[in-house]
């Protein structure tokens, strides 16, 4: 979808902020024939964007990467592509609604215990938001790991279903959640 020519994006308005965030999801869809994976997610975080008659929010974020790493602790040295919208990763700027970028490439630097930073630059700009390639380099804190396995009920078997998947050790059920999935976090100091 194509912006009106006052409202458009222009690489100034790209201002990094704080308070990005990084998580897993482990999910299956029997129905499409995909089995249990473990994807990640990466929120890139500007400032908001003014314009004539609102403010709007302004994220990068890539999702569905898997990354072949066996812990959530250990992400930092991976470098990862994605050729092709959805294939794996789908990222998009969100700015008043979601814009498509194509191709994806993400280093994950460095970690700190909760917080990686990550380095991306997406290209391929499908639904014209106007400005190509995009670039974003942050330290991310680690919001924890959804697991929606269309078997799973309890917070026991989803951990240790996980546990298949990444070291499971530091994490706990979040009961205050109120997502669909069941959520585990880093356990309180």
């Amino acid at each position: 979808m194509e912006t009106d020519d006052e409202d458009k994006l222009h690489i100034e308005d790209l201002v990094a902020a704080a308070g990005g965030g990084w998580y897993g999801v482990l999910f299956d869809n029997p129905s499409q024939q995909l089995p249990p994976k473990l994807t990640w997610c990466f929120n890139f975080p500007f400032g908001n964007v003014s314009r004539k008659d609102e403010d709007s929010p302004l994220t990068l974020t890539v999702e569905w990467l898997p990354v072949p790493a066996e812990s959530w602790r250990r992400l930092a040295g991976h470098h990862m592509t994605s050729a092709s919208f959805g294939k794996p990763a789908e990222a998009s700027i969100y700015y008043y609604l979601h814009h498509r970028f194509n191709t994806v490439t993400l280093d994950l630097v460095e970690q700190r215990g909760r917080s990686l930073r990550a380095v991306v630059t997406v290209s391929g700009d499908i639904d014209h938001l106007g400005i190509d390639p995009v670039h974003a380099d942050a330290w991310l804190t680690f919001t924890g790991v959804l697991v929606s396995l269309h078997d799973v009920t309890s917070a026991d078997v989803a951990l240790t279903r996980l546990s298949q998947f990444t070291d499971t050790d530091g994490l706990a059920l979040d009961t205050g959640g109120s997502d669909a999935a069941l959520r585990f976090t880093t356990r309180p100091d």
